[in-house]
């Protein structure tokens, strides 16, 4: 066992998730092991407090969630395993925090009386702390996907922040350019040479659109960033680009 452990180690991990993808269970116990530290810190980093790993059920559910990572991952998104499995991770704790905070208030209302005024009242205050609850439960969400774009950006040498500078200002030339990611993003080389190499390779793609070679490099930046929201699953960011889904 140990020398296999030893083996294991070795194989780079996103090759280690592949294999379990394809039935290595042993693999699969050890990263789910190995692993656990880092899922406590992804469960800590949402819930804005220490996790107990033998108390908490956050814990738990950040565990299940590494788990259907590891059967959900692609590298075709261009993301790293780790990556990937945080924002799985803190979608997952969200919604359980979100589903947990509903029951509460769902037995708050089955509670209530029509001829109580008093219990009423007191719904109605409990209703907007919900709504205000999810308000800032959707905003922690965009958070963190802001959090995570923004690591994919770096790779390419731009930025969450600078975003809206390099956006193109009228809408004919934001769809031009998101047609542009698009094309890329679905051409399998292309997307390929874009992960690897963090560039776009304009005179290939030029042929094949129907903006020029100066329009694309002007929108260089906004293309790559679009092209990044599109091999990720941010659902709320794609909000922030009107036509991306």
């Amino acid at each position: 066992m140990l020398q296999r452990l030893k083996k294991t180690e070795d194989v780079p991990l996103e090759e280690q998730v592949l294999s379990v993808q394809h039935g290595d269970e042993e693999t699969r116990h050890h990263l789910l092991s190995s692993y656990q530290p880092f899922i406590a810190k992804c469960v800590s980093n949402v819930c804005k407090r220490y996790i107990d790993q033998e108390q908490d059920d956050e814990f738990s559910i950040g565990l299940i969630a590494f788990n259907e990572a590891m059967d959900t991952y692609s590298k075709d998104k261009g993301s790293s395993f780790l990556t990937f499995a945080k924002l799985v991770i803190s979608r997952k704790v969200i919604d359980f925090i979100r589903q947990q905070t509903d029951h509460f208030h769902s037995v708050s209302l089955d509670q209530v009386e029509d001829d109580d005024e008093s219990q009423t009242a007191e719904w109605r205050i409990s209703q907007v702390s919900k709504d205000e609850y999810a308000k800032t439960q959707d905003n922690w969400y965009r958070q963190i996907e802001i959090q995570e774009y923004n690591e994919r950006l770096k790779e390419f040498k731009l930025s969450f922040a600078e975003l809206a500078d390099f956006s193109p200002k009228h809408v004919d030339a934001r769809q031009s350019a998101q047609e542009v990611a698009r094309y890329v993003y679905e051409d399998e080389a292309l997307r390929q040479y874009v992960l690897d190499k963090k560039r776009l390779p304009i005179k290939q793609i030029e042929p094949h659109v129907s903006v020029s070679k100066k329009t694309i490099e002007r929108n260089r930046k906004y293309i790559l960033a679009v092209f990044v929201l599109l091999c990720e699953d941010f659902t709320y960011l794609k909000e922030y680009v009107q036509g991306v889904s």
